[in-house]
């Protein structure tokens, strides 16, 4: 039986076959999307997602039927979030694509939490922020209205004393960057609630991906890239 957590957004009539990986907080899900229906696998992971994610994929994959050559796409969370979890996703999408011979679709990390907050918590202009660690959060805003996600504000890495403006909405929040709530709420007092319990889900990057996909998007596996959004961190790695 195919279930899911958001039945009430994932109302796509998006007729292909997807995997989806999200592994860039600190949980780790993996989903399989098959026109408009989904099954989940999430856990938190605690920085276990390396091991985690291989054995949640195969897992779903056995119960579905389904062989990796037998899909349409493989979709990943792209970032931005932990650096080693945005790895994680993009290098196991990367292989997993290469290896069955499907291309891979990116979604944004913070796209997929507007995604999920939308499906719990009902449908608004949600602003999206991660805690970005060095005193940094990643921002992005969207518009949520019936599992379609608009970009308001686009993603970017910004620090407590330099947030931007934002449209003249009313607006709702949800991601780990509520450690950062007195400073949000001191730029931007309509700010309506903040849900630091909601993140990004797979279910939800497959709902993004899904129409992505039917439009012809979609990269080769050695094409696919992640967004880290922090320059001194990547260089840091390639070193």
């Amino acid at each position: 039986m195919w279930l899911s957590d958001f039945s009430v957004l994932l109302n796509s009539e998006a007729k292909v076959k997807l995997l989806a990986l999200e592994t860039a907080t600190d949980a780790c899900s993996v989903a399989l999307w098959h026109d408009g229906e989904v099954r989940e696998r999430f856990v938190l992971a605690q920085r276990r997602q390396t091991e985690l994610v291989l054995p949640m994929v195969e897992s779903l994959l056995a119960e579905a039927g389904w062989a990796l050559t037998t899909l349409d796409a493989i979709a990943f969370g792209q970032g931005p979030g932990a650096f080693t979890g945005v790895r994680v996703a993009v290098s196991v999408a990367q292989g997993l694509g290469y290896a069955a011979n499907v291309p891979l679709v990116g979604v944004s990390t913070l796209a997929a939490t507007a995604h999920h907050a939308a499906a719990v918590h009902g449908d608004g202009n949600w602003l999206i922020g991660f805690d970005a660690r060095m005193n940094e959060l990643y921002l992005g805003g969207y518009r949520c209205n019936d599992g379609q996600i608009d970009n308001l504000l686009e993603d970017s890495l910004v620090a407590p004393e330099t947030l931007p403006e934002l449209p003249a909405l009313n607006w709702r929040g949800a991601g780990s960057g509520d450690v950062f709530l007195s400073a949000l709420r001191a730029r931007w007092p309509a700010l309506i609630d903040w849900q630091g319990d909601i993140g990004p889900r797979a279910a939800s990057v497959a709902a993004l991906a899904a129409p992505q996909r039917l439009q012809g998007v979609g990269v080769p596996a050695e094409q696919a890239r992640p967004v880290y959004l922090r320059d001194k961190v990547v260089q840091g790695a390639v070193r």
